[in-house]
């Protein structure tokens, strides 16, 4: 449900940004929100709390971001609390900045191997991950799990290729228990 709420409500903002042709402003006021959200947990937990009125969670979000973001997105921030979906605005908004990545035609990758790569193993998977997709670059994410004891898991959007040795292994196991004995 989660999921439908930001895709519905991302989708909407990100009509109203191409509309008005303010994506670049957008984006980087969405981003600023963001960060500021991230930073300040209490004004979530405020702007989430069921015993204080829309009227004046409107009235807080309206002192804190009018005059200082577009008001269209003053006014986007309106409806998502009169809609008591305040819950979901951080997924809308990363909703919307992935949208806009998607119309540049730059792609998001999450990388994970059992040991750090070095800047040209680094290199090389972002190379091959642009010429195996349409993207045109990369906004590439690396992290590592010892747990995976080789190889990499790669993860764009809901495509996952994992070619890593503790997958391999859980195959394999699988496949011997399957493997009866005969006597």
């Amino acid at each position: 449900m989660a999921k439908l709420i930001s895709k519905t409500y991302g989708e909407a903002l990100f009509e109203l940004a191409v509309e008005e042709k303010k994506i670049p402003v957008f984006v980087e006021e969405i981003q600023a929100i963001l960060k500021i959200l991230e930073e300040n947990q209490e004004f979530l937990s405020l702007m989430n709390h069921p015993k204080i009125l829309k009227e004046e969670k409107i009235q807080v979000m309206e002192t804190v971001f009018k005059g200082r973001v577009q008001e269209e997105l003053v006014g986007f921030f309106r409806l998502i609390i009169m809609k008591d979906r305040y819950g979901e605005i951080q997924s809308i908004l990363h909703y919307f900045l992935d949208e806009v990545k998607r119309l540049q035609g730059i792609g998001v990758a999450y990388v994970t191997t059992a040991t750090a790569l070095t800047i040209i193993q680094k290199q090389r998977v972002e190379k091959k991950i642009l010429e195996t997709t349409s993207y045109r670059k990369l906004e590439m994410h690396y992290r590592e799990d010892k747990e995976l004891i080789g190889g990499m898991v790669i993860r764009i959007g809901d495509r996952v290729v994992d070619s890593s040795v503790k997958t391999k292994l859980n195959e394999l196991t699988k496949q011997l228990l399957k493997v009866q004995l005969v006597q």
